[in-house]
């Protein structure tokens, strides 16, 4: 999308736009299997990650809402896609999918090979999907389950997916212990971009914000 005749293009104004663009985020449909997904054309960015990863809360605060992604006090337990409409006016320009969390303990184990099928499935099938962000809590680092997903997306990020791993809970972490997590994911995220994120002090927001609304208006920058 290139920017309107007069329309701020500088990094700090785009940023603005792109936070403004995050918080018209609301709530569209619900899937507890992928038939139930309605077939979409509009760029679809996917939030992946362990159930105590922060997903809900990263959400939350990119999209300056305090409860639009539900935050279970049980982790694991949510057990369906979520998807989220974005585009000021209330025409959809891009779509948000919240993914069920993986990887809990107390989640019985047909459970999750259920939606690691789910998943996989969905990370690879859905057309209108145009990146994936895979959060980590930097103090843990990747798991097993979280290589498996890499591994999975791997093929569709060699065929132009856009990727990002997103280093939350980064106040927990201090400069140096910040800047080792950032290298190390580097070496992890096969090219994708990285960041760190705090919903705490909104580290990151800004700059993801950006990134998100980039990758939906593809010539933007």
């Amino acid at each position: 999308m290139t920017p309107a005749p007069g329309q701020p293009t500088d990094a700090k104004s785009q940023a603005v736009i792109a936070t403004g663009w995050m918080h018209t985020a609301r709530f569209l449909t619900t899937a507890p299997t992928l038939e139930f997904l309605p077939a979409l054309e509009v760029p679809e960015i996917a939030f992946v990650g362990r159930s105590n990863a922060g997903k809900s809360t990263c959400i939350n605060t990119l999209t300056q809402q305090k409860r639009l992604a539900f935050a279970s006090k049980t982790p694991g337990r949510t057990q369906s896609i979520n998807l989220f409409a974005l585009g000021k006016q209330g025409v959809t320009d891009a779509i948000l999918a919240d993914l069920p969390g993986y990887g809990y303990a107390a989640v019985p184990k047909q459970d999750k090979l259920r939606w690691q099928q789910v998943m996989a499935n969905y990370l690879v099938t859905r057309d209108n999907l145009t990146a994936v962000v895979l959060l980590c809590d930097p103090r843990h680092g990747l798991t097993e389950l979280d290589d498996i997903l890499l591994e999975v997306i791997r093929p569709r990020v060699e065929q132009g997916l856009k990727f990002l791993l997103l280093l939350t809970k980064a106040d927990k972490l201090n400069r140096s212990d910040g800047a080792k997590a950032l290298s190390i994911a580097r070496l992890q995220a096969g090219g994708g971009e990285v960041k760190l994120f705090s919903a705490l002090k909104k580290q990151g927001v800004e700059e993801t914000s950006l990134l998100l609304w980039q990758w939906a208006h593809p010539g933007s920058e």
